[in-house]
């Protein structure tokens, strides 16, 4: 029996979780600014042309890695109230994970003017969310994308003001506050 030769180097997934986790660690110590490519491949113990093979901008690795860290939706709940309250609760703790928050509020940033990020983060990150929040709770997209303003500028605006992410009580009181918007 013959076995295929392997490919040299580490596995894809492997290297993609390193640098993952390299970049949350970085942009929480130094901030997303100071989180280089450079710094970052570093702390991955990586070179920094094996994240730009898969990433070519760090906008795009950051996508790739806020994709990465939030995962599918948590839709959870019997109601579409409690469902949207389950999915506010998801988001508020996913952002107030170490570098999350930062990383996100960065991207974010950078995307200001930069469309070929808006379009990246429109598509990668956004898309799967509104969709299937779409469907969960029978919306409009018109109506879940406010939504998703109203909660993620919500929560990002708390961070950047404070440095920390919202305490329970105000993600409780967020929670309250979209009641109404579902129709």
């Amino acid at each position: 029996m013959t076995t295929a030769p392997k490919s040299p180097g580490r596995p894809r997934s492997s290297v993609d979780a390193e640098v993952f986790a390299a970049t949350l660690r970085t942009v929480e110590e130094l901030g997303y600014t100071r989180a280089t490519v450079d710094r970052i491949a570093a702390a991955a113990g990586v070179a920094k042309t094996t994240i730009y093979r898969r990433w070519p901008t760090k906008g795009a690795l950051i996508t790739a890695c806020l994709v990465d860290a939030f995962g599918p939706p948590s839709l959870a709940g019997e109601t579409r109230e409690e469902l949207l309250a389950e999915t506010i609760r998801w988001t508020a703790a996913k952002v107030a994970e170490p570098g999350l928050g930062a990383a996100f509020a960065g991207v974010f940033t950078d995307a200001v003017n930069d469309p070929g990020l808006r379009g990246l983060l429109s598509t990668r990150f956004q898309a799967p969310y509104l969709a299937a929040l779409r469907d969960a709770l029978g919306e409009s997209d018109r109506t879940v994308l406010f939504l998703i303003d109203v909660v993620v500028g919500t929560l990002l605006h708390r961070m950047g003001m404070t440095g920390e992410p919202m305490a329970d009580a105000d993600v409780e009181a967020l929670v309250a506050m979209t009641r109404g918007v579902l129709s």
